[in-house]
């Protein structure tokens, strides 16, 4: 290991700066495991703005190159929207983003190697994550891990730390045509054709789960294969929806949980013959809807115990109350990170345990707030029930941090719980994705916190989605025009 240490430390990136202690000793110990072990390939990846994983494919004696001078990429898989088309204009002079963009230039990819997992379903292959960088190791006022990193040091800055919980819901279904025709290779490509693997609309029925529970155990035993924290595998509302609940970690832990559990989902699915999908509101007929729930819980850096704990009488302790004051005060702008898709908002309906407004309720799964707190309960915490399954997690979990701690910092309290979350009241989270980035372009919350380069970049490439879609001709409109006149 002392020569992997050696040739690490020599490297262009340990001389920059790059690669603390830390790192370099845990890269020497992964290189020898590397060397000693039967893989082939390592996928070098990095989390894109969209949550999509990107990146190259290296042999495993390449491995010891990207600890030394990492591995470049093109500049451009960071300026895309979700078809795939760059959406600012780099072979001009000013590109319209910070980090000198244009040209279509490399940018660095940084590895961490406690990210490194051998693939269950391909275990000739492996993947590590990495932190895009510019090509100077500066980082990009818009790059996901590294925003997530920060804002849990503003936290940690008030002796508190913020641990997740995890409840994701997806669908998979059979594939019967994958469009492969010459025809279907448009941007993006035209969508699979699929139909159920099981009725559904029985949730939580054991003789469901007894028909989907060949590919459950498949996936769970990935999860746990990889590591990931795995705690309980539900049949959901809607026709093969599945539900996957993950004990609690922190927010770096989790988001890359993320990642890593929505890639090998649609992998080894697709291995299968089948397709798994994250979208929130997929167009399928007697179809439901995804969400994402994100349990939090506020530990004291010092004393090590969970601040979320109300007093004696059930009263929110000061930091619950401001956590949840926060979040709502900074729910509306936070919906392009939280949700950020068209689709997402077709998700926002009442009666259907989904938020449609911004309220919070004590065990409410209406309310887009969930209090889950009681006296001498060390597992008191909220569950935000507003996020969907699409979002990138960074994103997502900094919003929660930078909002919660905001309405702590501030002293903020939260309002009185609410028992009916879909009476009118409240004030509703956006209607659609071009209302969310209107929010957060004019949202000096986040101007202050993540910077204008930030805000003009997520809503320029988010205008750009909503764009194609709103001047697309839908069948909605043909049906109810084309006709008539």
């Amino acid at each position: 290991m002392s020569e992997f240490t050696q040739q690490i430390e020599t490297g262009t990136l340990a001389r920059k700066g790059l690669l603390d202690a830390g790192t370099i000793d845990a890269a020497a110990a992964l290189l020898a495991r590397v060397a000693e072990s039967d893989v082939e390939t390592i996928r070098v990846l990095f989390a894109d703005q969209h949550g999509v994983l990107r990146g190259k494919t290296i042999v495993a004696g390449a491995l010891p190159s990207i600890f030394t001078n990492g591995l470049a990429a093109p500049s451009t898989l960071l300026l895309k929207d979700t078809s795939h088309r760059t959406v600012f204009p780099v072979w001009s002079a000013d590109p319209g983003v910070d980090g000198g963009m244009g040209g279509a230039g490399d940018i660095l990819m940084l590895p961490d190697p406690d990210t490194f997992r051998i693939l269950p379903w391909a275990p000739h292959s492996a993947w590590i994550f990495c932190d895009p960088r510019l090509k100077s190791g500066a980082v990009f006022p818009f790059a996901p891990r590294d925003m997530l990193k920060s804002a849990m040091a503003k936290l940690a800055a008030h002796d508190l730390d913020l641990v997740v919980g995890l409840e994701v819901e997806f669908h998979v279904f059979e594939r019967v045509d994958a469009k492969l025709d010459h025809s279907n290779a448009t941007m993006p490509g035209q969508p699979v054709q699929t139909r159920n693997l099981a009725q559904g609309y029985q949730l939580l029925t054991a003789t469901r789960y007894g028909e989907l529970e060949p590919i459950m155990d498949v996936l769970r035993r990935s999860c746990q294969a990889m590591g990931l924290p795995v705690r309980s595998m539900e049949v959901e509302m809607g026709p093969s929806q599945f539900e996957f609940t993950f004990d609690p970690a922190d927010p770096l832990t989790h988001a890359d949980n993320m990642m890593m559990f929505r890639a090998m989902v649609k992998e080894v699915c697709a291995a299968r013959g089948l397709h798994a999908t994250f979208m929130c509101r997929p167009n399928v007929e007697n179809g439901a809807a995804s969400g994402w729930h994100l349990h939090q819980s506020l530990v004291d850096r010092t004393a090590g115990v969970n601040v979320m704990m109300p007093m004696d009488d059930g009263t929110l302790s000061p930091q619950a109350s401001g956590w949840i004051a926060g979040l709502l005060t900074h729910a509306a702008e936070s919906c392009l990170l939280t949700t950020p898709t068209v689709n997402g908002y077709k998700r926002y309906r009442p009666h259907q345990l989904a938020p449609d407004r911004i309220q919070w309720g004590r065990d409410n799964r209406g309310a887009m707030i969930r209090g889950l707190m009681s006296p001498g309960d060390p597992a008191s915490r909220i569950e935000n029930r507003v996020a969907e399954t699409a979002a990138n997690p960074y994103y997502f979990f900094t919003s929660q941090i930078l909002a919660g701690l905001d309405g702590i910092v501030t002293g903020a309290s939260a309002p009185a719980p609410v028992e009916a979350p879909y009476e009118d009241g409240p004030d509703r989270l956006p209607a659609n994705l071009q209302s969310a980035i209107h929010l957060m372009d004019g949202s000096t919350f986040y101007r202050a916190t993540l910077g204008d380069a930030f805000v003009d970049y997520i809503t320029t490439v988010r205008q750009a989605e909503w764009d194609r879609y709103h001047m697309a001709v839908s069948e909605w409109e043909q049906a109810e025009y084309f006709g008539l006149y």
